[in-house]
């Protein structure tokens, strides 16, 4: 990991992968907007201890999707949060709007003015910067039919999972059951009634989910470990005819009975990546990542969604190479990871 000598020299300090287990910040020239387009100077940024490890790691199956992911030197980062200073001709954002894009961890970027969500004045910038993130999750419960009264059991509580676990309540699950094989994670989850935490390295999570159901097992499991290992097993904790949501992204292949795990109880298999929102809002579909974005910010505001707690590292961007190196080596107690990168 190499650290420069001063990043608040830099014109653009840039968090880059040059390779793999290399972590670098580089100076880059501060973008111009297009005509379309916001230059945003950025507050903080979010780090993805799911995505970005594992392409920082290198540790994904050669010839898969992830092959273009991680093209080295790979921008890191893709949740930014930051405030508008610079607005091409045809935006419609005015400086001094406070935005959110999917955007690299620097100092500024671009982003096209359709593409940014304003962030309300009552939601503070970590909150924002786990927009992306909400907005995953929110179309994973989306495309998962989580339905009031279920029973819905969340596989890893990463940040992924933790949201989901919030997110599955507020949609109307009954009960929502959490799993993990680290204790410390279990502690984030919400002291609400309905959520129960299953420590997998102490008990069955499928006896939990049966103690939890009388019996009738789960309606929809999320897969948020990330560990194709992992997913076989999962499929006991469903009812017959539940639902599988793939929202992680394994790196790796399954090896699965489809007549056993899948065909016989006649479960669906849902794949849930972000890339699956809806382009434009139309009638029939009108959940885009503009409008869970929004949604997001409306819970925040009106406190039915609480994410403060869930906050365990925040660093100025200067320490990205040491922050990342740690979080290679031990990710266990790791939740919501956010660069700060305000001027003093």
């Amino acid at each position: 990991m190499t650290l420069p000598e001063d990043p608040s020299d830099m014109d653009n300090p840039t968090v880059v992968f040059p390779g793999p287990q290399e972590v670098e910040i580089e100076d880059r020239e501060r973008p111009a907007p297009a005509a379309d387009e916001v230059l945003v100077e950025t507050d903080t940024s979010l780090v993805s201890t799911g995505t970005e490890l594992t392409i920082l790691s290198g540790d994904y199956p050669e010839e898969s999707v992830w092959d273009d992911y991680g093209t080295y030197p790979f921008d890191a980062g893709y949740a930014n949060v930051g405030t508008v200073v610079e607005a091409g001709g045809d935006a419609d954002i005015s400086p001094g709007t406070r935005v959110a894009t999917w955007s690299p961890h620097a100092a500024y970027v671009t982003a096209r003015a359709g593409d940014c969500v304003v962030v309300p004045e009552a939601v503070t910038d970590d909150q924002a910067s786990l927009f992306a993130i909400a907005q995953i999750v929110m179309n994973g419960v989306r495309r998962g039919r989580v339905d009031w009264g279920e029973t819905v059991v969340v596989y890893g509580l990463g940040i992924l999972g933790q949201l989901a676990v919030r997110v599955c309540h507020l949609a109307g699950a009954e009960t929502v059951v959490g799993v993990d094989l680290a204790p410390e994670r279990i502690d984030y989850l919400p002291d609400t009634p309905g959520v129960v935490g299953v420590d997998a390295s102490a008990t069955d999570p499928v006896d939990a989910v049966e103690d939890a159901t009388d019996g009738r097992l789960a309606d929809v499991v999320f897969e948020v470990t990330g560990n194709p290992e992992a997913i076989p097993g999962e499929f006991e904790a469903l009812r017959e005819q539940g639902r599988l949501v793939l929202l992680s992204s394994p790196h790796g292949k399954t090896t699965l009975d489809f007549h056993d795990d899948v065909n016989a109880p006649s479960v669906e298999i849902i794949g849930a990546h972000q890339t699956s929102h809806p382009p434009v809002e139309t009638p029939r579909t009108p959940w885009t990542k503009a409008r869970h974005a929004g949604l997001f910010f409306s819970y925040l505001r009106r406190d039915r969604l609480t994410v403060d707690d869930l906050f365990s590292h925040s660093r100025p961007y200067g320490e990205a190479p040491d922050l990342y190196a740690s979080l290679l080596d031990d990710r266990t107690g790791a939740m919501a990871v956010r660069l700060q990168w305000e001027s003093d």
